[in-house]
């Protein structure tokens, strides 16, 4: 297989070849564990497990790092410096705990979610609070290098001066930074963009001994050093979502090249925002939406998850919940394609099936190689799904192909759809009924055909009178 991706910092799409043959190093940014994630957090969750999942199917292995921010950041841009309370902080005060059973609780609570979005474990997720030394071995080689200095107030700065090409990844030129007042000017500071890398705050409740005194690391520093220590001085892919271009990843960037010397990743991936009713989340309105909230309306977290994958990830969704029970419907169509599958061992094998089943495979890849444009990649799931309602009981081999062709389908997209087509308790009731409609029809008694249709029907079961008998399935 050959993937192509757009690479943010490029700007350009193009072919994508792991540094080591045959292994992916990939770095995803965690949450920050102050709060639930929210259905934003999960968009950028799903497409990068998708993407993982995608590299596999593709005969890669993917070293997949997610880091856990559990020291915090401000509420304001972190690399102003500008007085702010750390959102871990403001948590602990608002729930009457301390930071660290604030960042114990929300870590146990991602995790609990992304396991109900079916999202596969990273190999590993690292927490910045125990990985503190490194990063302050890592601001002391800064320093030494002049790419970084210290205060008299025992705060560490970066200087972007020693970095030249700050800015690249954002678009944004340092003096553009200054004169659009997105950085605080600040004394201590050599120059007004310059970004921190270690604090000094006795009102902090996490604090570590440094050469500095005692403090607590910048916010961008724990993923440079995190990184590095698992996946090596070069990534093949880091991801994240929009927001994290700037400050973040830039200054990821610039700490990390001017540590090694070497680039630090060699393709950036970001997804785009997701929108509610075409707006902004926001707590005002109520639409800062949750897990919790999708589970309350009645909603699967499978279908949220069809939702949240369908959009390519460099555009923005929007989130609706008639667009919810869109997906809902589409993956109840789904499941029934499985369910509907039936074998015959006098049906002869089918040529054409086995052809058709090989296409799907070959498009569905190809849909993945592209950008990951998951979007034409379930249009084949469709195409395929349509093909399978055309046909009539299977070959005990073509039944097998095709049930591996949706497993593959499902390897990338994770809805679980052979589950979904296993019978439930009442589907031997059904088709008990379904039967004694289709006896009383050959005798003629249309009234009791009719009565057993109506209570199928009460029951949410359609019918469907095809060349190859009744079909039945659940609305």
């Amino acid at each position: 297989m050959t993937f192509r991706f757009h690479d943010s910092l490029t700007r350009e799409t193009r072919e994508f070849v792991p540094e080591e043959p045959g292994v992916v190093r990939m770095y995803n940014c965690g949450p920050t564990v102050y709060s639930e994630p929210q259905l934003g957090n999960w968009r950028s969750n799903v497409c990068w497990d998708v993407l993982r999942r995608a590299l596999e199917l593709g005969g890669l292995r993917v070293q997949q790092i997610m880091n856990i921010t559990d020291v915090g950041h401000l509420t304001v841009d972190d690399v102003a410096d500008a007085e702010g309370e750390d959102k871990l902080e403001a948590a602990a005060r608002r729930e009457r705990l301390d930071a660290k059973a604030i960042a114990s609780k929300y870590t146990a609570s991602f995790h609990e979610g992304r396991r109900k979005l079916r999202i596969l474990d990273a190999e590993a997720y690292p927490h910045a609070t125990d990985h503190v030394p490194e990063m302050i071995a890592h601001i002391e080689e800064l320093v030494r290098r002049g790419h970084a200095y210290a205060t008299p107030a025992g705060n560490v700065y970066f200087a972007v001066a020693s970095f030249p090409s700050y800015g690249r990844l954002s678009g944004n030129t340092v003096e553009d930074l200054v004169s659009g007042a997105r950085v605080e000017v600040l004394p201590e500071k050599k120059h007004p963009a310059d970004f921190a890398l270690w604090k000094r705050d006795e009102k902090h409740q996490m604090q570590w001994d440094s050469p500095w005194g005692r403090g607590f690391p910048g916010w961008h520093i724990e993923c440079s050093v995190m990184a590095r220590k698992y996946l090596g001085d070069t990534l093949d892919i880091h991801t994240g979502g929009e927001d994290n271009l700037f400050p973040h990843h830039e200054c990821e960037i610039a700490q990390s090249e001017a540590f090694t010397g070497r680039p630090f990743v060699r393709f950036w991936l970001h997804t785009r925002f997701l929108l509610v009713d075409g707006q902004k989340m926001s707590k005002s309105r109520g639409t800062q939406y949750v897990l919790a909230d999708v589970e309350a309306r009645g909603h699967s977290l499978r279908a949220l998850r069809y939702m949240l994958l369908a959009t390519h990830y460099r555009q923005p969704l929007n989130f609706t919940w008639e667009a919810l029970d869109g997906a809902e419907e589409t993956v109840r169509g789904l499941g029934a394609m499985v369910r509907r599958l039936a074998a015959d061992a006098s049906v002869a094998d089918d040529p054409s099936l086995a052809a058709a089943c090989d296409a799907a495979g070959r498009e569905f890849l190809a849909a993945l190689e592209d950008d990951l444009n998951v979007s034409a990649a379930l249009a084949v799931v469709h195409g395929f799904r349509a093909e399978l309602n055309r046909r009539g009981a299977l070959s005990p081999a073509d039944l097998v192909r095709v049930r591996d062709r949706i497993a593959a389908f499902d390897s990338v997209l994770g809805l679980d759809l052979l589950a979904q087509g296993v019978a439930s308790a009442d589907d031997a009731e059904i088709q008990r009924l379904v039967d004694e409609r289709q006896a009383a029809r050959k005798r003629r008694d249309f009234a009791e055909a009719d009565r057993l249709r109506g209570v199928l029907a009460a029951r949410g079961v359609v019918l469907e009178d095809t060349p190859q008998g009744v079909r039945w399935r659940r609305e």
